[in-house]
């Protein structure tokens, strides 16, 4: 991709970018323009989206690396000349003091230091090179995780959001994906060079000093090795609770930030804090656990490293005064072992870097391994234009029972109903009857335990779910508006949209003297969640983007329930010409909304407890001269009215 300025570059002229900026000033021109003729190209990874079933392997280390095979194994030769020249100072100086300070001989100690000059120069050469190869690596294998990362977020059905906490799932993509981050760029290959170190050090030892090698080896590395085993097994354990309380922290601060206007308005800040102290303290003390396991590791580590250094002084000059043992092999041997145990520090202290990516890695392990309820058969077909015929065929319904539950209670059994071209079906009942889960179903957001759901005959399960979702829209209860412009909000359903489009939709649904009186009409910034704006225009914007987007068939979750009588009025008015020649289902609460429908269906339970199912249907006066279920509703709903007609 080419880094040169595009048309409207602050070098070609302004960009639209919703940020102001005056441009480079022309004498900069050229030095800002051969910056970026020397920035390298950068590679966009677009992900391949889909719905289906996927056959992936298990989240796996090797999983990750195997694709960058090639320049690991450039970054393994790095590291292996990295390590030869490390180890070819101890045997520079034993042939200094050996051949040159021993016999008087200056001119070999004025080589032999030339030569340690040139071993410091490659290796500083070699460590830089291998370094910045390595955080290429794992730069891009970061950003290959996050994407798989997101985008298998993306493919998961609403059932795992509504178990799963918010916070968690946000650790899952920030706090685990760093610690692999910083595992992948330093931490595995600074563990394979002190590794390779410790395995290089110990061969030369036994090589050049049998004996001193089969003391240090045999004396020191079975204590050092057995602590290692301990510790790793130990810390696993213990930064497994470390992510799972950290993960409980995230939670708790994304439910308090979400319903923070709750929390001040019960004036609830103390109860939160006290939460959050209580969690802080929980994820403080699991730290505290892993942080002794490393001191103790630490402190073996040294104690070795003291005690073997006292080990090869002692045999050593035994030796020596023996006359079996040079000096400068002694003074090489005690180099060795400063290079044996510089390395195994090292590893204690990445040890806590490659546990913590360790227990991140078998999080987002668990996290990759779950499958989507919904998915898209191999074979389903792209869905035709509809004409908007919605039928529920002996529908039962059950969510995914929670972790510690053999099975789920049936919310919806037997479920019939059909609604025809064009007719717009309310759907009221009591509270937890399953009328927004019917709507759920027709949206294809969940499918059925038993039973099918069909638009103009087809089963939902066998047709695409993009072809589905284009030719469905869907008004939710809580219209969501993105970071980002009006015009973007509006044109998620249809990204083509032109102005002229975007004109006659706002003047049809009554969002036009919103729209004219934003500062920037429609590249006005709408804030997170759209909180600039009351929600009575969200809810028209709402309607203004399913509108655009010419949906054959519409569903409404109590799209008018958060409403004052104004924004209702206004959002109604709206609503029946959004309706209008279009099949919709309405999950209403306020039977005002539902007598303006075609047909009425009431969703209850046929015994306490039980599941759900239509149990009436038909129109208002049809429902009210039946004298049943509605009728009682109706009953009550109209004298809940009555004092307010008096009023009036």
């Amino acid at each position: 991709m080419s880094m040169g300025p595009p048309p409207g570059s602050p070098l070609g002229g302004p960009v639209a970018t919703g940020v102001p900026f005056a441009g480079i000033p022309p004498e900069l021109a050229d030095r800002a323009q051969r910056i970026l003729d020397r920035e390298p190209d950068h590679h966009v990874v677009v992900p391949a989206f889909t719905h289906r079933a996927l056959r992936v392997e298990p989240f796996s280390f090797r999983q990750m690396l195997w694709p960058n095979r090639w320049w690991l194994s450039v970054a393994v030769v790095l590291v292996a000349a990295e390590t030869a020249a490390l180890l070819a100072g101890p045997l520079l100086v034993q042939v200094g003091v050996d051949r040159g300070i021993t016999v008087g001989d200056f001119g070999v100690v004025a080589a032999v230091s030339l030569a340690y000059l040139g071993v410091i120069v490659a290796n500083v050469g070699l460590g830089w090179a291998r370094g910045n190869l390595t955080i290429r690596i794992g730069e891009r294998i970061m950003e290959q995780l996050r994407i798989r990362v997101f985008t298998h977020l993306e493919r998961l059905s609403l059932d795992y959001f509504e178990r799963e906490p918010a916070g968690v799932i946000t650790t899952r993509l920030t706090s685990d994906v760093e610690n692999l981050t910083a595992l992948f760029q330093e931490g595995l290959v600074q563990m394979a060079v002190q590794g390779l170190t410790v395995v290089a050090i110990a061969a030369l030892m036994l090589w050049l000093d049998p004996t001193m090698g089969a003391v240090i080896l045999l004396g020191v590395l079975p204590v050092l090795v057995g602590a290692s085993l301990w510790y790793r097994r130990a810390s696993s354990r213990s930064y497994d609770v470390v992510r799972d309380r950290i993960a409980l922290v995230f939670a708790d601060l994304q439910e308090n930030l979400a319903g923070i206007r709750t929390v001040a308005s019960f004036h609830r800040q103390a109860q939160s804090r006290r939460r959050q102290s209580e969690l802080a303290e929980d994820y403080y003390r699991s730290n505290l656990v892993t942080s002794r396991q490393g001191a103790i590791f630490g402190s073996i580590g040294e104690t070795l490293g003291i005690l073997a250094q006292v080990l090869v002084l002692g045999v050593g000059g035994l030796q020596v005064r023996a006359g079996d043992l040079s000096l400068g092999r002694l003074f090489s041997n005690l180099l060795f072992l400063g290079l044996l145990f510089a390395p195994v520090q090292q590893l204690v202290q990445l040890s806590t870097t490659y546990q913590q990516g360790r227990a991140s890695g078998r999080k987002l392990a668990e996290f990759l391994a779950e499958e989507p309820s919904v998915v898209e058969q191999p074979d389903a077909a792209v869905l035709p234009p509809i004409s908007g015929r919605l039928e529920l065929r002996d529908v039962g319904f059950s969510y995914r029972p929670r972790p510690g539950e053999d099975s789920s209670a049936l919310v919806l059994d037997h479920l019939d109903l059909v609604v025809l071209p064009g007719e717009t079906l309310a759907m009221v009942g009591p509270t937890g009857a399953g009328k927004s889960t019917v709507a759920r179903l027709l949206a294809r957001a969940a499918d059925p335990t038993h039973g099918s759901v069909l638009v103009d005959g087809h089963d939902l399960r066998s047709v695409t779910i993009a072809s589905l979702r284009h030719q469905l829209g869907v008004v939710p209860q809580e219209p969501f508006l993105f970071h980002g412009t009006v015009r973007e909000n509006l044109t998620i359903g249809r990204p083509d949209a032109t102005d002229d489009e975007l004109d006659r939709a706002c003047a049809a649904i009554g969002v036009d003297d919103l729209i004219s009186r934003l500062s920037d009409s429609y590249d006005t910034p709408v804030h997170e969640r759209g909180s600039s704006l009351s929600a009575g225009e969200r809810q028209l914007l709402s309607l203004t983007r399913a509108f655009l987007a010419e949906p054959r068939v519409l569903i409404l979750d109590e799209a008018t329930s958060n409403l004052d009588p104004q924004a209702e009025h206004r959002v109604e008015a709206a609503l029946d010409l959004l309706l209008e020649g279009r099949t919709a289902v309405i999950v209403v609460h306020r039977l005002s909304t539902a007598r303006r429908a075609d047909r009425i269906a009431v969703v209850d339970r046929t015994t306490p407890g039980g599941a759900a199912c239509v149990v009436e249907i038909g129109t208002h006066d049809e429902l009210v001269a039946l004298d049943g279920r509605y009728a009682a509703m109706w009953s009550t709903w109209e004298s809940h009215l009555r004092p307010d007609k008096d009023v009036a």
